[in-house]
């Protein structure tokens, strides 16, 4: 999340990705940074041991919020 923040404080668009699983800790996390309202965006757990094709579906699943965020001002 650090390094997402930076990213946007410099003006550059970023949009961090987690799994449902860290959903508390990067919210805890953009809140003690000073942007609480910053979220990622959550894919389903786990990544580790999912197939090519399983990892594929879960970025099918939440391309059009990436491609929102990334392109709408804020």
């Amino acid at each position: 999340m650090h390094d997402t923040l930076r990213l946007e404080n410099l003006g550059i668009p970023a949009v961090p990705v987690a799994t449902h699983e860290f959903m508390t800790a990067a919210r805890a996390q953009a809140a003690a940074l000073g942007r609480p309202g910053f979220d990622a965006v959550y894919v389903p757990h786990p990544i580790q041991d999912q197939t090519k094709e399983q990892i594929e579906a879960k970025a099918d699943a939440v391309i059009e919020e990436l491609i929102a965020r990334l392109t709408t001002s804020r």
